[in-house]
């Protein structure tokens, strides 16, 4: 957790009062941090991220199965998949900061773990878990409805935006584009990508992330949305 990050603080980012605060403090911590620590293993927040995923799914079924009465189950079913994925979870979870409120180990501290998709998207799951536990169902819903299910358009535009660029311009436009590495910085175990999409002669976004995929991904986005702004419409489920 770093300085400045604290329990109280998350708690009011996210709406929610702990009555159980070993619960958030739980959801918040990675096992490297109870191995060097040497915590019983279920102090981690695995067991959290577990019973979280099994609410959300229900939540996002929930929400789903309301919003869209025409649609049939197979959609439905590929809908929560790309709300509920990794990536997805990620990007909400940066939206809170979570990763700056996780407990790390300094190995996973080292390797960049605060900024990991696969870290971050599973403690935003525990916290589900968490708030599930200590309030029931109904705040858990509301946690979800907040920061995952919320701004649903511009989400799924950033979750599949690389396919989204690739299918509106080679597909619609019938014209040419690539990536291309601007800049590749810091040590070999925390790098950071600066990518750049290209159309023909003209550069449509930027993108920065960890890894080159990362990069890609943001820099498809914001071509997404330049594109966007010119009365381009991409795919809706």
């Amino acid at each position: 957790m770093l300085e400045g990050y604290t329990i109280k603080e998350l708690e009011r980012r996210i709406g929610y009062q702990f009555r159980n605060i070993s619960l958030l403090k739980q959801a918040l911590t990675h096992s490297s941090f109870t191995n060097e620590q040497k915590i019983n293993k279920t102090g981690d927040y695995e067991r959290l991220e577990f019973l979280g995923d099994a609410v959300l799914e229900l939540t996002s079924s929930e929400f789903l199965f309301h919003e869209h009465q025409d649609v049939p189950e197979g959609e439905l079913t590929k809908m929560r998949a790309s709300m509920v994925c990794e990536p997805a979870l990620a990007f909400c979870a940066r939206d809170l900061e979570l990763g700056k409120f996780i407990r790390l180990g300094k190995g996973e501290e080292n390797t960049g773990g605060r900024e990991r998709d696969s870290i971050i998207s599973d403690v935003m799951e525990a916290v589900t878990g968490a708030i599930y536990l200590d309030g029931g169902m109904e705040p858990a819903r509301q946690f979800i409805n907040r920061f995952i299910l919320s701004d649903l358009e511009n989400k799924r535009l950033f979750y599949d935006s690389k396919s989204n660029l690739q299918e509106l311009i080679q597909g619609k436009l019938k014209k040419e584009f690539w990536y291309e590495l601007l800049e590749e910085s810091g040590p070999e175990h925390n790098k950071v990508f600066k990518v750049s999409v290209h159309m023909e002669d003209e550069v449509l976004g930027e993108g920065v992330g960890k890894t080159k995929k990362a990069a890609e991904q943001q820099a498809a986005y914001r071509a997404l949305l330049l594109l966007r702004d010119r009365g381009y419409v991409f795919k809706k489920y």
